[in-house]
């Protein structure tokens, strides 16, 4: 049952790269009213106000937190102020939806927890990839109990050439924490916690390389500080294992290469995009009577609400997003437990 608040939520954005799609997310709830945004950039700031008819801009985010009297707050902004800004909303009464990956270290990630739960507010992470009528199909399979217990994985997103803003934030580690293992490996390795049931991680071993970046960088003159190819071992409590791949550059057959397998005791499913591109299909192996069969998923019923909607109905219903905070300190484990093991040249065990 939703929860009566008698009107509107007022929402504000900070960021307006990836916030634009947070923006058109809430103006797309009829229970959302979107009244500020936030963005140092003066020239985008002023375009988003005026594309999108926001009644209030501001080029310092904490005073949009500060005087906006705001209900739900984005912050899509680089990595580095994932953590201050969410801590400063969530202070500030606000339930907040933030951009992946959740922080740049999982003791950032941690205090953004305690401080939702202390100030009694709900805190989101944009996993985005969950919310596709085909991730959810498969996630119905696997919850029916066809692929039975998951005991080994593959996660993977691949780029040929795809660097984004090479010479911008993206390549500065002081900004952003690291390179495609936590900006794209980050959506597939969550992707693939979720259809695992969320199984605790307890040790990893992990790889980094900046080959092709570093060349690059040199051959332009741009400053670039973190990997381009990033891979690893994932080993989880209930004995399962996950290979994790994940590269902005990489000398490989296609443009785009991301793909989730998942083998258990009963069957299998992959879902993978095709031809290099955002167009993506899943499939299901499974063994009947001895034979082997493979399931192509044709058309998916469910259609999964968008992940902006779904933080939305979470307040108004006073339940937890479907991407939750705990959910974003099980990647980050990850995510920080690969950094340091290819850091120290060894595994990495989680208390």
């Amino acid at each position: 049952m939703a929860k009566a608040i008698g009107r509107k939520l007022r929402c504000g954005v900070i960021g307006l790269g990836m916030g634009r799609g947070h923006i058109q997310g809430y103006q797309s709830h009829p229970a959302c009213e979107l009244v500020a945004v936030a963005d140092m950039d003066e020239g985008r700031l002023a375009q988003a106000k005026a594309e999108f008819k926001v009644p209030h801009a501001y080029t310092d985010a904490l005073e949009m937190v500060k005087q906006a009297e705001l209900d739900v707050v984005s912050v899509a902004t680089p990595n580095k102020f994932h953590a201050p800004l969410t801590i400063a909303a969530l202070k500030a009464g606000c339930h907040v939806l933030c951009e992946k990956p959740m922080a740049m270290t999982l003791a950032e990630a941690l205090a953004m927890q305690r401080t939702a739960v202390a100030c009694r507010k709900k805190l989101g992470i944009n996993f985005s990839y969950r919310f596709s009528a085909m991730s959810f199909a498969l996630k119905q399979q696997v919850d029916a109990g066809l692929i039975g217990k998951i005991y080994f994985g593959r996660t993977v997103w691949h780029r040929r050439r795809g660097m984004p803003g090479f010479g911008g934030w993206f390549g500065n580690k002081e900004l952003a924490g690291g390179g495609p293992l936590i900006d794209l490996g980050v959506h597939r390795i969550d992707l693939a916690l979720w259809l695992m049931g969320h199984p605790r991680p307890v040790s990893v071993s992990g790889s980094t390389y900046n080959i092709i970046a570093a060349r690059k960088a040199r051959e332009e003159k741009k400053h670039y500080s973190v990997e381009d190819l990033a891979a690893g071992i994932v080993k989880f409590d209930n004995g399962a294992t996950l290979m994790v791949e994940a590269s902005w550059a990489l000398n490989n057959n296609e443009n785009e290469h991301m793909v989730t397998s998942l083998y258990g005791e009963k069957g299998g499913l992959v879902q993978k995009n095709r031809n290099g591109t955002y167009d993506f299909t899943a499939e299901i192996y499974t063994e009947e009577g001895g034979n082997l069969y493979t399931k192509v998923l044709d058309q998916a019923v469910t259609q999964p609400p968008n992940a902006y909607h779904d933080f939305v109905d979470s307040i108004l219903q006073d339940r937890e997003p479907l991407a939750k905070a705990e959910d974003g300190i099980r990647v980050q484990m990850i995510l920080d437990g690969l950094y340091r093991s290819a850091a120290e040249g060894r595994e990495i065990r989680f208390k």
